[in-house]
């Protein structure tokens, strides 16, 4: 049976690595919630209306087509460089830099000459894509239509080539403003790895949705309409039964049960396990972490922070804590009055 994940391409450094330092993958919440990018392979012309909840999407591609949802590999990547400088207290610009090589590598693209292609495309389409929304994002609703990426530059290496070894992206402001205000949630390094482009898309429904809680499930028809998927509700369950049969999802395994779609996460029974004896890690209660993402508010993601704060208890010799709860419940706070006073 060949194996539904990508390989591993660059073994040698399975970290998101990023000018900043070792860095956890991230994407905004908006493009994680709604369907901005294609999931099609083929050069996609359609103008494309979503609306739920309120919230209305106007999608129009330029002569390349729609950004496609592995085109979003470069704003995953930018937006881990910029939250990497935020949380190091820096206010990071628009235009971010960085090698093209790094890119591709962490991404798990390829990076023959091939590579650097499909990523010049990317870029285009990505540049090319216009979008309309009142999607709010740090508080702010954009009415007008703007592009993904509002401009890009490469500089080329061998003209005979076209190797390309520097990159400079400037991100649009709605997509900016989504990183100040920390509206984006980390996601597993296996993302990449994802073939099939209604994988990575349900991927990221799921965990916008399900997150690290034990359970959340969802209807087949309103899974289909958020994924946007263009296929028809027979063709797309058929997508969702390849992913319950290889169970290849990272972090989550879901199934189909009537006429919903419930998802379940993978390591909670591991995670809800661990003790808090001085040789293992803090575990934090999932009440205590639902308590925390109430008073914090949707603009942070309590996982991420959880991660930091257990980096912090590491990098601190393991210090015994009678209260990790406590402990982690104050890093929270602390890190939203250092935001709230910057």
């Amino acid at each position: 049976m060949a194996n539904p994940l990508l390989p591993v391409r660059h073994p040698e450094k399975d970290l998101f690595i990023c000018d900043f330092g070792e860095v956890i993958p991230k994407s905004d919440i908006a493009s994680m919630e709604h369907p901005l990018f294609t999931l099609s392979t083929k050069p996609d012309t359609a103008i494309r209306n979503y609306e739920h909840n309120g919230n209305t999407v106007r999608i129009a591609p330029s002569a390349y087509g729609l950004a496609t949802i592995h085109d979003k590999d470069i704003l995953i990547y930018c937006i881990s460089q910029l939250m990497a400088g935020l949380n190091q207290g820096e206010t990071p610009s628009r235009k971010i830099r960085f090698k093209a090589h790094d890119l591709l590598v962490t991404t798990n693209r390829q990076t023959s000459g091939q590579g650097y292609k499909l990523l010049r495309q990317a870029f285009d389409r990505l540049h090319g894509t216009s979008i309309t929304t009142n999607i709010k994002t740090n508080g702010q609703e954009v009415i007008e239509g703007f592009h993904i990426i509002d401009a890009y530059k490469i500089v080329i290496d061998d003209p005979k080539t076209k190797r390309m070894i520097e990159l400079e992206v400037t991100l649009s402001e709605w997509l900016y403003n989504s990183v100040i205000g920390e509206e984006i949630l980390s996601i597993d390094h296996d993302y990449f790895r994802l073939r099939k482009p209604i994988e990575r898309r349900i991927y990221e429904i799921a965990r916008k949705h399900c997150g690290k809680q034990k359970q959340w499930y969802i209807g087949l028809k309103n899974l289909h309409k958020k994924v946007g998927s263009s296929g028809n509700i027979r063709l797309f369950k058929q997508s969702v039964n390849h992913i319950t049969k290889h169970n290849h999802l990272p972090e989550y395994n879901l199934r189909i049960e009537g006429e919903n779609v419930i998802f379940n996460y993978k390591d909670y029974q591991e995670k809800k396990a661990i003790t808090t004896k001085q040789e293992s890690r803090p575990f934090i209660k999932p009440d205590t972490i639902e308590k925390a993402k109430r008073i914090l508010g949707r603009h942070f993601d309590v996982y991420a922070l959880e991660s930091d704060w257990l980096q912090w208890w590491e990098q601190s010799g393991k210090p015994e804590l009678q209260s990790p709860d406590g402990a982690f419940f104050n890093f929270c706070k602390a890190r939203m009055e250092k935001i709230q006073g910057s």
